[in-house]
């Protein structure tokens, strides 16, 4: 009796293609995950205080410092896919594979696809990290604006009663 994989022999790559795809998908949503947690976790217990001190400034400067990190962890997530591409030996040139994942990772899709045959639909799995990753980022830009938001109006109201 042959196998599954035997009678269709087109199953193993794309199955490994996927598996692959997956557990590199994971990885990096951890990684977002982890890092943006943290920098959320520490914007918060830091503007909690100022605002407590009435240091609004502070909160402003807090606001931008995690704006700076979460954009860096957006930048090191791309080098992740990046680094996978070329660890499987995909592509062979590290700058081809940098702008090939930020492509694919903001959707934008300016770069060719030089992904060799049978590992095309990666290209899928960066976008949707991608996706995942930007939009966990607005739900939690949207909290830190609206303490952001909250310091303005309290500095403008400590100096027009």
């Amino acid at each position: 009796m042959n196998s599954l994989m035997t009678q269709y022999p087109i199953l193993w790559p794309l199955t490994k293609e996927i598996l692959v795809g997956t557990v590199l998908l994971i990885v990096v949503l951890i990684f977002h995950g982890s890092a943006i947690n943290h920098v959320i976790m520490r914007f918060e217990r830091q503007t909690t205080k100022n605002l407590a001190h009435k240091e609004f400034n502070w909160v402003f400067v807090h606001f931008y410092g995690a704006f700076i990190y979460i954009a860096l962890i957006h930048i090191i997530e791309v080098l992740i896919w990046a680094f996978f591409l070329l660890m499987l030996g995909l592509m062979a040139d590290a700058l081809v594979a940098i702008i090939f994942s930020g492509s694919c990772y903001t959707t934008v899709g300016f770069a060719p696809d030089d992904l060799p045959h049978g590992w095309k639909s990666l290209a899928f799995f960066i976008a949707f990290t991608g996706l995942f990753s930007l939009a966990w980022t607005t739900s939690v830009m949207i909290n830190m604006t609206n303490i952001y938001r909250e310091a303005w109006r309290a500095k403008y109201l400590s100096r027009h009663p």
